[in-house]
């Protein structure tokens, strides 16, 4: 059995057998007092107890870990429109590697009418519609199985990656639906924007905020951000079920108002480990800071693509403000669609890794190899990548975004949180 059962599930058994080994004794002799326990198991043990040298280097996603995922947009999209939870992360991932999206990603094809289009033609793959249907009819596979969101790059799903409880509405930048009422547009500049007000109609005509699942806006509205008419979801349906003798018709979606409501709700920092980093960054001496993010290039005249507008600006359009410039907060910036390439492709972590040696040599110092490095990322796939070229690894789980930020103190030494968020929290 896995060592890890035996460590999570018997530590009382496994401390008294540790309490029958001499206090002096050393760890290569431990065996010897212990010849009956389960050899890997000592030697899981032991490994853990090791020190470790402080890392070099931490390095950072961006979607998910720094700035809320742009998956809670996909999860409200479904849920307002009866589109079955994850049909949309499925399709994506089953035109994986060669999909718009991917491609989008990589940096291979422009953000343009031809783009959303083709990104909406992978939304209406009828393959993966009757995979993703048929799955549930025949009852071989669960919902997470079928919508692995790790061909989404920064997103991760609350089906596919659910942490142990639901996210608090701290965790989601999220305030109780059942009480709020729709954003008046008399907010006062101080007050934390709402990512309806940011997203307007950039999303689906009704869209779906992350500080309020109730609030509904005129189609007839326009944004300034993303000017397309009112989307095309035209199906109401229901989440597959064993009882359906035939295929449920397949979901129409408008691939356009689907990608800006991900986008949109990309625009507001993650409220426990964005305040982190900026509060690493400030130390002295502190570790180099990278961010290792699947991207995209914005049309220049998009007010997206100018990340150095900041929630400083004098301009008052919410819907053009991003409240921090990524390069400002990191030694080294590497985006999927600058460099060609995109996680989880293990050619994009051998980049970070030679990128951040470099950058650490002209610095004066000696150098940084894998094993340098911590990484925090929110999905499975990325970290057992960033595992595989010999980093640390952080998980980060939507919902639970502090307690990566308390797992990262743990290894850096330091506090990064406030006392106030660390006695609500811990």
């Amino acid at each position: 059995m896995h060592e890890a059962f035996y460590l999570d599930w018997h530590p009382t058994w496994f401390n008294c057998c540790l309490k029958t080994v001499p206090s002096a004794t050393s760890p290569s002799k431990v065996h010897h007092y212990l010849g009956w326990v389960p050899r890997f198991l000592i030697t899981t043990y032991l490994a853990s107890m090791a020190p470790q040298k402080p890392p070099k280097v931490v390095l950072f996603d961006i979607g998910g870990v720094c700035v809320l995922s742009p998956m809670q947009g996909i999860l409200d999209f479904e849920r307002k429109h009866k589109i079955p939870e994850s049909w949309i992360n499925c399709a994506i991932r089953h035109n994986s590697p060669n999909g718009y999206w991917q491609r989008l990603e990589r940096g291979e094809i422009k953000m343009d009418a031809d783009f959303f289009k083709g990104f909406t033609s992978d939304l209406h793959n009828r393959d993966a519609w009757e995979e993703f249907h048929s799955s549930f009819k025949n009852g071989k596979r669960k919902l997470k199985d079928v919508a692995n969101p790790t061909q989404l790059g920064d997103q991760v799903s609350l089906k596919a990656e659910a942490a142990d409880s639901k996210p608090t509405d701290d965790d989601r930048g999220a305030q109780s639906s059942q009480s709020n009422p729709k954003p008046s547009n008399n907010a006062q500049n101080n007050e934390r924007p709402s990512l309806s007000k940011v997203a307007k109609d950039t999303t689906i005509g009704d869209p779906v905020s992350l500080e309020s699942e109730d609030v509904v806006e005129s189609s007839s509205d326009k944004s300034e951000s993303n000017p397309t008419s009112a989307p095309k979801v035209t199906e109401s349906i229901v989440a597959p079920s064993s009882s359906n003798s035939s295929l449920l018709p397949l979901p129409q979606i408008d691939g356009e108002s689907l990608f800006w409501t991900m986008m949109s709700a990309s625009r507001h920092p993650d409220p426990y480990i964005f305040p982190a980093l900026k509060t690493l960054f400030k130390q002295f001496p502190r570790p180099n800071l990278g961010a290792l993010s699947n991207t995209v290039i914005y049309p220049p005249d998009h007010p997206y693509s100018n990340p150095s507008r900041s929630s400083s600006s004098p301009n008052n359009d919410k819907s053009k403000k991003f409240f921090f410039n990524p390069r400002e907060l990191f030694d080294v910036y590497i985006g999927s669609a600058d460099v060609g390439m995109r996680k989880p492709a293990r050619d994009i972590y051998e980049l970070a890794i030679k990128t951040l040696d470099e950058f650490d040599r002209k610095q004066g110092g000696s150098g940084v190899k894998g094993e340098d490095i911590v990484f925090l990322d929110d999905i499975g796939e990325n970290l057992k990548t960033g595992k595989s070229v010999g980093m640390r690894t952080i998980r980060v789980q939507l919902g639970k975004t502090w307690r990566a930020v308390k797992e990262l103190e743990g290894v850096l030494g330091v506090k990064l949180m406030d006392e106030r968020t660390r006695r609500a929290k811990l």
